[in-house]
Formats: structure tokens, C-alpha cells, sequence
């Protein structure tokens, strides 16, 4: 793996652990980054469960680049 491909995996990794915490924990870091503020116009707390989803997406696409 590349220098380069290795800082894209880090950054996934990253921001899949924050996507995570964002479903549990509400700081303004967590609040910036989660995807369902970004996409839909009224995120509610139903629609915060979606970045646990995103967040466990993200790093498991992580975990399948390595190999």
C-alpha cells in the first residue's frame, strides 16, 4: 500500500470512529460532521441513527481496502 493510500485508510478510519460518536455524543466536532445534518433538511434525532450506519459502513470499507 502507498504512502497515499495509507493516509486515505487513516482518514476513513477517522472519520468513521466520529460518524459513530456522533450517534452517541453531541459536541460541536460530532454535530459538524454528521451526514444526516448534511443531507437532509430537518435532522432530527431519528435521523441520527443513520450516521452509526454510515460510520460502521465507512470503516468496514476501510477494513476490506487493507486486504
Amino acid at each position: 500500500m502507498g504512502h497515499f493510500d495509507t493516509i486515505i485508510t487513516i482518514t476513513g478510519f477517522v472519520y468513521g470512529f466520529l460518524l459513530i460518536s456522533a450517534a452517541f455524543v453531541r459536541t460541536k466536532v460530532t454535530e459538524a460532521f454528521r451526514i444526516d445534518a448534511l443531507f437532509f433538511p430537518q435532522p432530527t434525532e431519528a435521523t441520527r441513527k443513520i450516521n452509526l450506519i454510515a460510520g460502521a459502513a465507512i470503516i468496514a470499507y476501510n477494513i476490506y481496502s487493507l486486504s
